[in-house]
This record gives structure tokens, C-alpha cells and sequence, in this order.
């Protein structure tokens, strides 16, 4: 009996796979590294295979999708509560195909090879801003327990840090000078690494079509348009703006019981990077964009006048993601007035 849909338990080289019949019996139990399951699905019946997105699972998704396989990957809790009983491997894998059968699933788009570099390069640049400012609080600390104290921004402590090492009436020991030195040879070198993935990025930004279009929209520099191309794709994984600005964690939280519907803060759910990208291009466009110059103008003035500062721009966050969600999937370019 030929298996109609299979769940795959992703290892990093061990794989455990699922095969169920259309009457949902498990006809097809394999423990294999890499190489073994990719000969054996090569020689399976095309069928439905869910995995659960993770590290490695969008490569073996393109792979087994050139295979002729239709091929779904899942949120890790989403497929949760379709375990049935103790965690392990095979349980873990008859989960997936049961859970990849459902019609309500939400799905995670497979990403190609241009989207996961895009994506690589902007965890890599955020790695190294935590790092700047843990370099930065650090140089910092040891200063204030000589009684040392520079005035708030990194731009004031760059500019003071070369007096500050000069000044020999200080009470800095010698080797706390070197190891200042030290550091701020590492801020320096961060500095360059990060303007270089910027820089990088920007030049993606301009070659990409969708990031070039995105970059129109209020508040979405090459960062944002990016970061969201490389997530999301095209966009056509979600059916409305607001699905995207709920996966962004942008939409609030309900909680209602007895026909009583009571909205919350917002979510907070899915990609927190791109959440933060969009409340600062929000709070860029509350600050510097001539509102009567778009269609939200209006609307910002009105909630500006009724809400507290952060509720407006997490406000307009949530309306710029939606806007770009409109302007990836339409395939054109921000409208930013009525008459344009």
C-alpha cells in the first residue's frame, strides 16, 4: 500500500518518516540520514509531505518539491497538538502528517536560496549591533568605576574616548587603558562590518523588484524591504494586509468569552525583527512625513488627537504593513495620494 501523505521529523542527520494511507493508517515507518531519504522519496508516488520549518527544512523542501512531491511546512506549534501521546521522533513525524492534512493549516511559504542569503545577512548584521552596544555599555561601566562619567549616546562617547585615554591626571591604571584601547578597536571594526551589510543590503534593495517597489512605501527603507522580501516573498502567503500585520504581531489581542469581545495590546507573535523594523519607519513617518501628502494623513491627525504617542505609531505600523503587503502582491508602486 502506497503512502498518500508523509510527515517528515527533521533531524540534523537523522530523518524520521511518517507514510499514511487515505484511510490514515501508518503503511510507511523509515529511520534514514540524508542521502536514504532522498533516494527513497525519488522513488515514492508523488503525495503530500508536511515538515515542520526549522533549520534545513526549506532546502529539503525545494528538493523534494523538484522530486514532484507537494511539499508544506508548518509551524512547530501548529503541529503540537496533533502529538498523541509521549514525545518522540515517530510520534513527532505522525503528528506533522496528520497536522499537514488539516484545511485550516497555516503554512509557511518555502523560501529560496536568494531569500534565506537576504535573511542570513540581516541576522548577521543585528548580531553584530548587539554586540556593538553590549561593547559600547561595557566601555562605559568601566569608566564610571573611575569615576568617570560621559553623557548619554554612542556619538558623545566616540568623541570623548581619545581625551579621556590622553588625560593623564585621571585616575586610569595602565592596563585599564590598554583594555579601553582594546575595545574600542572592536567598536571600531563592528562599525565597518555592520556599514559593509548595510551597504550590501541597500544594493540588494535596489536590485530586487518587489524591494524596489516596497521602498516607495512611507517608513520602508532597504532594511524593511529586505527583510520583508526575504519573509515573505511576494506576499501571496496571506490573503489580506491584515493576516500580515497579524503574523507581524502588529493586530491586538482578543480576549472574549460570553459574546463579549474585549481588544488587548497588541500580540507580539511571529518575526519580532521586522515588528521593530516597521514601528521605527512609523515613528520616522509620524515625525517627518507631510501627512497631507497622503491618504493617511488624515486618519494619523485624528488618531494622534485621541491616543497617546506609541499607540499612533504602533498604529501606523500596523497600516504601513498592510500597505506593503498591498503593494507586493498588486505588483505596483505606492499611490500616495487620492489624485496620483
Amino acid at each position: 500500500m502506497t503512502a498518500h501523505v508523509c510527515g517528515i521529523d527533521i533531524g540534523k542527520t537523522v530523518f524520521h518518516l511518517i507514510g499514511l494511507s487515505e484511510q490514515g493508517q501508518i503503511v510507511l515507518k523509515k529511520r534514514l540520514n540524508r542521502k536514504q531519504l532522498i533516494t527513497l522519496t525519488v522513488n515514492m508516488p508523488a503525495c503530500l509531505i508536511g515538515m515542520e520549518a526549522c533549520a534545513g527544512s526549506h532546502l529539503l523542501a525545494r528538493v523534494l518539491r523538484a522530486q514532484g512531491h507537494d511539499v508544506k511546512l508548518m509551524p512547530a506549534e501548529y503541529v503540537r497538538p496533533f502529538v498523541k501521546s509521549n514525545k518522540n521522533d515517530y510520534v513527532d513525524a505522525e503528528a506533522i502528517a496528520e497536522a499537514v492534512q488539516r484545511p485550516t493549516m497555516r503554512f509557511v511559504p518555502i523560501k529560496n536560496e536568494a531569500q534565506l542569503d537576504l535573511q542570513a545577512l540581516h541576522r548577521v548584521r543585528d548580531r553584530w549591533m548587539g554586540r556593538r552596544t553590549a561593547v559600547i555599555n561595557q566601555i562605559r561601566g568601566f569608566l564610571l568605576e573611575h569615576g568617570i562619567a560621559v553623557s548619554v549616546g554612542p556619538a558623545h562617547l566616540q568623541r570623548q574616548i581619545p581625551s579621556i585615554l590622553e588625560d593623564a591626571e585621571n585616575i586610569l591604571s595602565p592596563r585599564m587603558r590598554s583594555l579601553v584601547l582594546e575595545l574600542r578597536g572592536e567598536w571600531e571594526k563592528l562599525e565597518e562590518l555592520i556599514d559593509e551589510v548595510t551597504q550590501e543590503l541597500a544594493g540588494a534593495a535596489r536590485e530586487d523588484e518587489n524591494s524596489r517597489r516596497l521602498l516607495t512605501v512611507p517608513g520602508v527603507g532597504p532594511l524593511t524591504a529586505t527583510a520583508l522580501t526575504a519573509a515573505v516573498g511576494n506576499g501571496m502567503a496571506f490573503r489580506k494586509g491584515r493576516d500580515l500585520a497579524a503574523w507581524l504581531g502588529l493586530v491586538p489581542r482578543q480576549h472574549s468569552t460570553g459574546g463579549k469581545s474585549r481588544l488587548l495590546g497588541i500580540s507580539k507573535r511571529g518575526n519580532p525583527y521586522l515588528r521593530r523594523l516597521f514601528v521605527h519607519g512609523a515613528r520616522s513617518v509620524l515625525a517627518r512625513v507631510k501627512r497631507s501628502q497622503h491618504r493617511f494623513g488624515g486618519w494619523l491627525d485624528r488618531l494622534e488627537a485621541r491616543s497617546p504617542r506609541n499607540v499612533a505609531i504602533v498604529a501606523l505600523a500596523n497600516k504601513l504593513a498592510r500597505i506593503a503587503w498591498a503593494v507586493l502582491t498588486s505588483g505596483q508602486e505606492y499611490c500616495a495620494t487620492v489624485g496620483t
